[in-house]
């Protein structure tokens, strides 16, 4: 089993625990974790795009001009996709980009985040993210304390309040619970942040 600091706000170490071998050990599934990723990041899109077909777009009830002896060529609509105002080829309709993963492939994946983690020495165990203070400040110490820098994700056992409120101005922090935990977040932060208590329900959860 990997072994782990725990650290006080101030960045010094107060016990190690070891890490559950099979949510923070295992060996990374990059393919469920890219398909994951892909899931979150198409689930999001609106998919309201549309266009009118020519069956949908108002006018040319009517033939423009007599069949023959015009000396153009025959023409059935004003309305046909070679016409300027006329309908659209294969339109594009409303849709949803979202698709199915089963719910082992989730897991899978967040697993796989976890220890890419783990591994990478990303991941930092606190004994609690109850800060004092809303101070944008305070929180830029504590960042600094932690030796932490880049893209910080914190994940909190509690809504940690002050800290989500201290975080607000930051574009490269984040505050999230640990019920709330994505393999999204886990990808993009260099370094995750998390509480004692929240890595024992994050193992709990998928231990």
């Amino acid at each position: 089993m990997t072994k782990i600091d725990i650290v006080n706000l101030k960045g010094e170490k107060i016990k190690d625990i070891k890490l559950a071998e099979n949510v923070f050990g295992i060996e990374p599934n990059d393919i469920a974790l890219k398909k994951a990723v892909k899931l979150q990041l198409d689930s999001s899109r609106q998919g309201s795009q549309k266009a009118k077909t020519r069956s949908e777009v108002a006018g040319g009830g009517r033939k423009p001009f007599r069949q023959k002896g015009t000396g153009n060529a025959r023409q059935g609509s004003i309305r046909a996709p070679h016409y300027v105002g006329g309908g659209v080829v294969f339109a594009p309709t409303p849709r949803s980009y979202a698709f199915k993963m089963n719910k082992k492939e989730k897991v899978l994946a967040l697993k796989s985040a976890l220890s890419h983690l783990a591994k990478n020495k990303s991941l930092i165990v606190v004994d609690s993210l109850e800060v004092a203070t809303l101070k944008t400040k305070d929180t830029l110490n504590l960042m600094k304390n932690l030796k932490v820098e880049g893209k910080i994700l914190f994940v909190s056992s509690s809504d940690a309040e002050n800290l989500y409120m201290a975080t607000r101005n930051l574009s490269n922090a984040a505050v999230i619970m640990a019920s709330q935990l994505n393999v999204l977040d886990l990808t993009h932060a260099d370094y995750v942040v998390v509480d004692e208590k929240a890595l024992k329900q994050i193992e709990e959860a998928y231990n």
